[in-house]
């Protein structure tokens, strides 16, 4: 494996963002063979160099590996809940690689989530500089005119600051409630509900169906898949990110 350099090493392993692994370097927090590295431009061979993160050694997974799942409602986005709720890793039990998941979808929201342990991708599919989409299927209770339409639009004032403007269109008005179809390019806690509540609506039920070029598709509650390596490269396009290598990658 050719070098690599260094905070590019510790973003894969999941360490951190390249940006915030530079600072851990800067700040002396890293040792490459026993020695501390605190300055900038290191390339290290992570199969061959041994990298440790404040005492800590760093590896890289063997295998990188791409998954969606369906995230049922009444699950919550973890691998461990001291509540005894059930949680993700519940329904993972073929999967012998330690996988994360990338952003969460809140306890009462269900749909696609993905999960990984390329930590470098994960970073940046959740960093807002990238802007990479996810679209939800939204069912709210009675109408939603066309004026709050144009608000999410525009972008609607929240407590932590405005949202960016939203693409959505009315997929069905019937039965008392509307079926918007909302893409946002932002991953805020419990955004789209709040998006909502600032315009008065309630939210009846909330599913993602796409992040980024990977969709939902036919998937059940409770059952995953592995992302295809056509999945993997476009997704990682999407990060600005080149193509992971077939050594790498389990499909």
């Amino acid at each position: 494996m050719p070098e690599e350099r260094l905070q590019k090493v510790l973003a894969r392993a999941g360490i951190a963002s390249r940006r915030k692994a530079e600072e851990l370097i800067v700040a002396g927090r890293v040792k490459v063979n026993g020695q501390v590295v605190d300055k900038l431009g290191v390339k290290v061979d992570p199969e061959r160099d041994s990298i440790e993160v404040d005492g800590k050694p760093v590896k890289l997974p063997e295998r990188l590996v791409y998954l969606a799942f369906h995230k049922p409602r009444g699950v919550v986005t973890t691998l461990h809940d001291p509540q005894g709720r059930p949680k993700v890793a519940d329904f993972l039990k073929g999967i012998k690689e330690r996988v994360f998941p990338v952003g969460r979808l809140d306890y009462d929201s269900e749909g696609l989530l993905l999960l990984t342990n390329d930590g470098e991708l994960a970073h940046r599919l959740l960093h807002p500089r990238f802007h990479v989409p996810k679209t939800y299927l939204v069912w709210v209770k009675g109408e939603v005119g066309k004026e709050k339409l144009n608000l999410l639009r525009r972008g609607i004032k929240l407590e932590d600051g405005p949202t960016l403007p939203a693409e959505v269109r009315v997929l069905r008005r019937a039965r008392g409630e509307t079926v918007l179809q909302l893409t946002i390019r932002e991953g805020r806690k419990r955004q789209i509900r709040r998006m909502l509540k600032a315009l008065g609506c309630e939210v009846l039920r909330l599913k993602r169906v796409a992040v980024g070029p990977v969709r939902l598709g036919p998937l059940r509650p409770g059952e995953y898949r592995h992302l295809t390596p056509r999945e993997v490269d476009s997704l990682r396009k999407a990060a600005g990110l080149v193509e992971v290598t077939k050594k790498e990658f389990r499909s």
